[in-house]
């Protein structure tokens, strides 16, 4: 039987095909009110040392929602790391202080570090641009609601690869289940090398592009748009070069294909038109939605209030 009790969830790579349907069969029976209150008497802390919308309401919601209780930084100023405190030492402070501790970071390897260091279970809400794991549980959930399944799906990614946390994870995910990926993206943000090696591992057939329009010639199943992300490049001429080189249009859904499904992690600058927003083709809203009861399911079974 599999158990997350008291286990951290810093990336994919750690968790196995079955580990991923278990949160999603977990979730499912969340999001269908079969179980709940299972963070009755819990206590979750969310250290957020980056910028967070969605991510930090959504697991203070998924709190909530299950009968616990939620505190933590929003601002890595008004922590105490501004007046020197190291980080080890917040971690090691703030783990006596809660059941489990949600992360998200800017430098890579803050998560895993923060495991390490931590006497109750670590959660990554995401570390620079290297894993988000929860996104990947969302939408692996988003995708077997959507699909009825997990497997045999062709799947685009667009956008920015290189520093995409979010599609970084979700290439691994989609791999344990034998999908077919098509990376689209200009040739300054492509997929990771090693993430590539890990697919050809997996024997996983997969193709990379720059021709958004290229990807009508493929039958996609879904279109996982990313924003390109200005926050991590280094020289803002770089960043000039790629802004707005991709946008979803309904022109676009018809190119693609009336049945493909368009997802989105969150937050959108440019890249899918508003128009997009009322085709049924749009889940991305959906899967937003669908990171409470995800986060809630998680919780639930790494405090041990659900098994």
């Amino acid at each position: 039987m599999i158990s997350f009790r008291d286990r951290s969830i810093v990336s994919i790579r750690d968790m196995s095909h079955d580990d991923l349907i278990k949160i999603v069969e977990t979730t499912e029976l969340v999001k269908n009110g079969e179980i709940s209150g299972f963070l009755e008497g819990k206590t979750v802390a969310t250290l957020f040392f980056e910028p967070s919308t969605r991510t930090r309401l959504s697991f203070e919601s998924a709190v909530f929602k299950s009968g616990g209780s939620v505190f933590g930084i929003a601002n890595p100023k008004a922590s105490s790391q501004s007046k020197g405190e190291s980080f080890a030492d917040s971690i090691k402070t703030v783990a006596g202080y809660c059941d489990v501790i949600v992360i998200r970071h800017p430098v890579e390897g803050a998560a895993r570090m923060a495991s390490e260091l931590s006497s109750t279970p670590v959660i990554n809400a995401g570390d620079g641009s290297n894993q988000h794991p929860t996104q990947t549980f969302l939408d692996l959930f988003t995708i077997n609601e959507q699909f009825g399944r997990l497997d045999n799906l062709k799947i685009g990614m667009m956008g920015d690869l290189k520093y995409g946390r979010t599609v970084h994870s979700l290439a691994h995910a989609l791999a344990l289940f034998g999908n077919e990926l098509t990376f689209i993206s200009p040739s300054s943000l492509k997929m990771p090398g090693h993430i590539l090696k890990e697919l050809d591992h997996r024997n996983i057939t997969y193709r990379s592009i720059s021709n958004l329009e290229e990807a009508g010639d493929h039958d996609l199943d879904i279109l996982y748009a990313t924003r390109i992300q200005k926050e991590r490049f280094g020289d803002p001429q770089e960043y000039e070069k790629v802004a707005g080189i991709y946008r979803i249009t309904p022109e676009t859904i018809q190119l693609l294909g009336k049945n493909i499904r368009v997802m989105h992690p969150l937050p959108r600058v440019d890249e899918i038109a508003e128009e997009v927003d009322s085709m049924p083709n749009a889940i991305y809203f959906t899967q937003a939605h669908n990171g409470i009861p995800t986060r809630q399911a998680l919780l639930g079974l790494v405090t041990g209030g659900l098994d």
